[in-house]
Order: structure tokens, then C-alpha cells, then sequence
């Protein structure tokens, strides 16, 4: 079924909010797993299937909403105590969680019915759940629950808690104009609202509703007031119009025959010492996501005894909560912990966060770059010009447009942590299917990274993840016998560094064997028999194409494929990886990121009639390299060695040296270098361009630059470079003796 523009825009805005549904059904899952007894996760959880379940039924698509209905009955017994939280109800869920995440990535591709193969597995998937339904006798499916379906702040036992009752509820709903326009069809909310119980009366209001010759056909110029008889609570009816609330104005309130109860409710709420907002909360006539709207309003997110009549009055004036149930409860208020809002502010405050498509994001992110380009050309020519005012003004353009960047750049800035998350899954199911037992501990999931180089980092570190469990972690049996714990510790761990991120994978395994290692490349003719290495280089054979040392090949190593792809995947993003081991103790595998691919500070330099731009967080000082010093390749730097790089030679640039040189002094992964250049230039703000496939075999060089006068300029990749002369010196040393 083919889908238009504007509906597929809102599709689009459902699967993203699905994605992060489903992902957050499944991180419940695994926090479950070591905190069964977790309310607040159980109804985390919930709250996710149940939101799946009913923004699947706004759009039609029955196959999803229909197996979320029976993971959602089984996550509600649990709920309610009925069901405790086992490792086999954890595993009976969590497949149940791929199974939606592959529906909705099926939604995503267009495809809005269920594929055979689809209703094939979730039929095995529902079987594997029926030990965990209360069956109604002769459907083998659990009963649906009627009330309280989205309350979690109602817990068991709780004053305010009564048994379900079909309520009538006051829904008042004015389309904003452009619903239509975007794709939504107004009957489904009719349709899906009947699914929460029953339409007692229906009135459309056209009061709004122009002339013929004046009305736009894309435009809605409709309302309806409607009278809805359900069990479902407040939220449950109010989620039913999360894709109107932006510009639709919207008021569900209680029913006046429902007056006696609600009023009751919220004055057995205030007796237990809650305030009037958390109060009309847990009795159900306010939802969270209204109590914080009002609060807002009122410039205060826990108003005192003084505020409590300025916050009834708004709600009723909204039309949110019948006056009576106000003024029956205002003069039993008491201090109390506010309710904390489990639902985003929306509609009238959708500023406070927004979503915002990547690719236009990635647009703000050229433009500022060619913004950085047009600034520095600026700079040259008012520099040519000499005039004082000219370059004024130019350096408060400067400040403005490196506050325009950093500002760009953050907006493309997320925490790591979402996907160090990822592999709290993959531990567990090939720690089950290994039979060993492992835990992942994760540790600065706050480390701000660019969104683009976090979708690319997942690959490489998956490899990792896999390759630990395969490979370092013994047998239970096996640590026992080494006096480790017989469960083991997988840790990743990121911090800054200098104008980078490094990622850590740390095992408490069997650590590497050098000398195997080595044994194993001379056998494959990798490295000379006789040849020394360091532990660098040892550690780092297991990097190489079609490399093993596995004694059998299994479903998820002993192919040699895998650490290479790691290996170049990060080069790939201007990365180096590194690796330290202890025999017996585990090892580490760091991996060195830069923060940001688009726009870095830079340090610029020249060598002959060619420009070079230095990272400047790996620049330490410059130094001036003395007139007639040896042409040796190191240089004595306040009593310490420090080895010399000259550019020149480096990249064969033609001409002859100048008399005065300067040496600019990085650094990179602990180790020093000195750059030898002609001329320094100063700091620059720099745009990276990508080479292209044609120069990606080049080492040393990350990318291209634009100078402000249209020249072109390398981009050096300091680690590379520093690597590579090491190496070499390493093996002229080696050589020479």
C-alpha cells in the first residue's frame, strides 16, 4: 500500500518514537533481570508496550498493536502481582522485544500488513508467553485489563486505588488547521476511541467551518465534543491524540455523574499529605503531563500552600477538572513530594525539546563550515588592507562565528552511552549460548561524541564485545581453577582525552599469549622467524586480514574475520586502536576517537609552497630548531630526547630549506614527536574534507582543508604519523644491531 508525502512524514515521526519504545522495553527487560523486585521498572516497562500498543492502533496497524496487546496482558499480571519476574519470563520477553523492533523496522520500509514470515513468529513467540497469561477459559488469550491500564503512581493498597468502574468522560477535541495537510485521518481517532470502550454521544462542530468559495480543501476546520464510557484512566484517553496535540486543542474532563468519586478520591489523596496537583494526579481526573503544563505556567514546579488556589483556578479554567473536585480537596492540601511527570510537556511547551531530522542538522554543519571558510578569506583580505576598524570588526565576526560552530556542533553532539546499552543484550544471549557467565559493566555513557561517529562506532565494538566473550573469558570451571570469580567482568569505559574520546573494552579473561602470537604469524609468514617485536607489535598481530588463533571455528569466531574490519573501521574515522594484556589477567583494547568529523581547531603550518593543519589539541609548544643543528632525527628538548619528523623529507617536497626551521612538538598517546616546518602560521579554524576513495590508501593525511585564500591544505593525522616513525626507528635500531 502506497503511502503520500504527508503521511508518510507522520509514519515516519511514529517508527522513531516506536524505535526508542521498543529499546526502552528491552533495557527494562535486562535491568529487571538483576532487579526483579524494581516497581518502577515494571512499570517502565509497561508504559512502553502500552504506548506502542496504542499509537499502533491511531495508524491501522493491527499486526503490531495486536502482539503488543498480549506482551502488554502479560506485562499488567505482572504488574499487578500476579506474576513475579523469573529469568524465564526475561527470556520469553526479550524475544518478544526483537520481534516488534523487526516490525516496526518493517513499518519503517512501508510495509503497513504483516509478512507471513512475521505472523509465523510471533505466533511461536506467543506460545512461548502463554504459561505467563491468565487464560479466559476457551480463547487461550489473557483478559484485557479495564482500568488503571497507564497509572503507575495508583500502586496496590493504595487509599486512592478502587475497583474498575466504567467512567464517563467528557472529551472536547478542536483539529488544528493543518491536520489534514499533515497526513491524519480525523475518523481514526473516532475509531480507535471506540476501541477504548463505548461512544455514548458524538457532536460535530462546525461552527468555524467558512463559506464554500472561502474554505481551503487541505485545511481542517473541525471539532467534536464527544461523551466516551470506558474503564481506560485519563492517560490512556489522552495518549489516543499525541500526534494532534501540537496544534489542536484538546480537553478531557470527567463526566459530572463521576463527580462523587473523583471527589472522594482526590480528598483521600490530599489526607495522605499529597498537594491539590498530585492529589487530581492519583485520583485520575489530571494527567502528569497537564500538572506540569499548569505548574509551568505558574513559574513554579512544586507550588506551596499559597499557590495551590492559583493552580486550581487554571485548571478549571482550562477546562481540565470540574470546579467541585477543586474546591472539595483545596482545604485538606498538605506539604507533600510532588508526583514526578512520567510524560514530556507537549502542545503549548513543545519548545523545551524538540526533534530535529539528521540531515538537516548535517546542512547547519556545512553551512557553518563554509561560514569558517568565507570568515577566514575575509580575514586575509582585511589583513591586505591594514585598515584598523576593517579588522575589528573582523575579529568580532571571528568570535561570533566560533560561538555559531561550537554551537552547531554540540547540536550533533549525543552521549555514548546509548550505545554502550546495546551490549548489555549481546552479553547475555552469547554469554548464555557460550555457557559462561559474564557481566557488563558500563561506565561513562556520558562522553559526548558526534552523532555520526557514534552510528559508525557500533560495528567495531560489537566485534570487540564478541570476541571477548568468545575468546578471553574462560569456563566457570576453568576460573575456579585460576582463583577468579566464576562470574566475569566485560567493562566498557569512555572518557575525553585531549580533544578526543577513548573507548575502553576491559575482560578479566585469559588475557593474550605472546608468544602464541607470534608462533602463529611466523607459521603464516607474517613476521621473520628470527624477528624481535615488541608487545605493541605482537598484540597487535591479531589486527591482521584472515588472522587466528581459534582451534575450531564456531558461529562467532575462528575465521580470522573480524579485529582487521575493527582495525580499519577506525582508521576509517581518523581512530587508532590500541592493546594491553596481562597473561591470565584480561586485556584492554583502547580505541582513540576524534570528538567531532566536521569542524576541529587546527594549527597551521608550511613547508616549501605547501600548507599542512595540525590538530591543535595534539600540538603541545613550538620551538625554533637551532641554525646548523645535526641532521639527525631527534633533538634534545629540555633534557629529554625528542625524535624529529621532517615534513619535508617526509612528502618530498621539492626546494631547499630555509636557514631558520621551526619544530612543532606533538603529542599522541603518551608519545612525543617533533614536526619540522618552515613556517609557522598560527591557529585556524579548520573544515574537514574527506580525500575520497582514490587517496584512502595515504597514510598520515585524514583529510583536506579550504584556506581563506582558496588554497587547499593537508590535514595530518598525528597519531599515524607518530606511529609510523616509531616503528621505523624501531626497526633501523633493530637492523642496525
Amino acid at each position: 500500500m502506497g503511502l503520500d508525502e504527508d503521511m508518510a512524514g507522520v509514519l515516519a515521526t511514529f517508527v522513531t518514537e516506536a524505535v526508542e519504545l521498543v529499546e526502552d522495553m528491552e533495557q527494562g527487560l535486562l535491568l529487571l533481570e538483576s532487579d526483579p523486585a524494581s516497581v518502577e521498572t515494571i512499570h517502565a516497562v509497561f508504559r512502553a508496550v502500552h504506548t506502542l500498543k496504542g499509537s499502533s492502533g491511531m495508524f491501522g496497524l493491527d499486526h503490531l498493536g495486536g502482539f503488543a496487546h498480549v506482551v502488554e496482558s502479560v506485562l499488567d499480571r505482572v504488574r499487578a502481582g500476579e506474576l513475579d519476574v523469573t529469568p524465564e519470563l526475561v527470556s520469553a520477553l526479550l524475544p518478544c522485544s526483537d520481534h516488534l523492533a523487526a516490525v516496526v523496522a518493517g513499518v519503517q520500509a512501508g510495509r503497513l500488513e504483516a509478512t507471513a514470515a512475521e505472523v509465523a513468529d510471533g505466533q511461536v513467540l506467543l506460545t512461548h508467553l502463554e504459561p505467563f497469561l491468565a487464560e479466559v477459559p476457551g480463547t487461550g488469550t489473557a483478559p484485557v485489563r479495564s482500568a488503571g491500564d497507564n497509572d503507575p503512581t495508583v500502586a496496590a493498597g493504595d487509599p486512592v486505588a478502587t475497583d474498575p468502574v466504567p467512567v464517563r468522560w467528557d472529551v472536547s477535541v478542536r483539529f488544528g488547521p493543518d491536520c489534514l495537510r499533515n497526513g491524519m485521518d480525523l475518523l481514526a481517532f473516532l475509531h480507535y476511541l471506540a476501541t477504548l470502550g463505548s461512544l455514548a454521544q458524538v457532536r460535530l462542530d462546525t461552527s468555524v467551518l467558512p463559506e464554500v468559495d472561502e474554505m481551503d480543501p487541505e485545511s481542517c476546520y473541525l471539532g467534536v465534543d464527544l461523551v466516551l464510557e470506558t474503564c481506560a484512566d485519563k492517560d490512556s484517553i489522552d495518549a489516543v491524540f499525541d500526534f494532534v496535540r501540537e496544534d489542536s486543542t484538546i480537553a478531557i474532563r470527567a463526566g459530572r455523574g463521576q463527580l462523587d468519586d473523583l471527589a472522594e478520591r482526590a480528598r483521600a489523596a490530599t489526607a495522605t499529605g499529597h498537594d491539590l496537583g498530585d492529589a487530581l494526579v492519583l485520583s485520575g481526573a489530571l494527567t502528569a503531563r497537564e500538572l506540569a503544563a499548569a505548574r509551568l505556567d505558574l513559574g513554579t514546579s512544586a507550588p506551596g500552600a499559597d499557590g495551590e488556589s492559583a493552580l486550581g483556578d487554571l485548571l478549571v479554567s482550562r477546562g481540565l477538572v470540574l470546579p467541585e473536585v477543586v474546591h472539595g480537596c483545596l482545604r485538606r492540601v498538605g506539604p507533600a513530594e510532588p508526583v514526578v511527570a512520567t510524560a514530556p510537556v507537549v502542545g503549548a511547551h513543545d519548545g523545551q525539546s524538540i526533534r530535529v531530522d539528521a540531515v538537516r542538522l548535517d546542512k547547519l554543519i556545512d553551512l557553518v563550515g563554509e561560514l569558517v571558510i568565507a570568515q577566514a578569506s575575509a580575514g586575509l583580505r582585511a589583513t591586505a588592507v591594514g585598515d584598523v576598524h576593517l579588522l575589528e570588526a573582523h575579529s568580532e565576526v571571528m568570535r561570533l562565528v566560533e560561538g555559531v560552530r561550537e554551537s552547531a556542533l554540540s547540536l550533533r553532539m549525543v552521549p555514548i552511552g546509548t550505545t554502550f546499552r546495546r551490549f548489555e543484550r549481546v552479553v547475555r544471549d552469547v554469554g548464555a549460548d557460550l555457557g559462561k557467565d559474564v557481566r557488563l559493566v558500563l561506565s561513562g555513557g556520558d562522553a559526548e561524541v558526534d552523532k555520526a561517529l557514534v552510528d559508525r562506532i557500533g560495528d567495531p565494538l560489537m566485534h570487540l564485545v564478541r570476541n571477548s566473550l568468545d575468546h578471553a573469558f574462560e569456563d566457570p570451571a576453568e576460573r575456579g581453577r585460576t582463583d577468579k570469580p566464576s562470574c566475569g567482568t566485560l567493562r566498557l569505559h569512555a572518557f575525553h582525552d585531549s580533544g578526543n574520546v577513548v573507548i575502553e573494552v576491559i575482560d578479566d579473561g585469559r588475557g593474550l599469549d605472546r608468544e602464541r602470537l607470534i608462533a602463529k604469524a611466523v607459521e603464516r609468514g607474517l613476521v621473520e622467524p628470527d624477528a624481535v617485536l615488541t608487545d605493541q607489535e605482537a598484540y597487535g598481530l591479531i589486527f591482521e586480514p584472515g588472522f587466528s588463533t581459534a582451534e575450531s571455528v564456531s558461529n562467532l569466531s575462528g575465521r580470522g574475520v573480524g579485529m582487521d574490519v575493527v582495525r580499519r573501521n577506525v582508521a576509517a574515522l581518523r581512530g587508532t586502536v590500541e592493546i594491553e594484556s596481562i597473561l591470565g589477567r584480561g586485556t584492554t583494547v583502547r580505541i582513540r576517537l576524534p570528538l567531532t568529523l566536521a569542524i576541529i581547531d587546527g594549527f597551521l603550518v608550511g613547508v616549501g609552497d605547501s600548507a599542512f593543519v595540525l590538530p591543535l589539541e595534539r600540538v603541545t609548544e613550538c620551538v625554533e630548531l637551532r641554525t646548523g643543528a645535526s641532521p639527525r632525527q631527534c633533538m634534545e628538548l629540555r633534557g629529554a630526547v625528542l625524535p624529529l619528523i621532517r615534513l619535508r623529507d617526509l612528502f618530498a617536497i621539492p626546494g631547499q630549506a630555509p636557514g631558520r626551521q621551526n619544530v612543532v612538538v606533538v603529542e599522541h598517546a603518551g608519545q612525543r614527536a617533533g614536526l619540522v616546518v618552515d613556517v609557522l602560521l598560527g591557529e585556524f579554524q579548520t573544515v574537514i574534507k574527506p580525500l575520497g576513495l582514490l587517496f584512502s590508501h595515504l597514510q598520515g593525511i585524514s583529510g583536506s582543508t579550504i584556506l581563506g585564500n582558496g588554497d587547499a591544505a593537508l590535514i595530518l593525522d598525528v597519531g599515524a604519523l607518530v606511529t609510523r616513525h616509531a616503528e621505523q626507528e624501531r626497526s633501523r635500531q633493530l637492523g642496525a644491531a
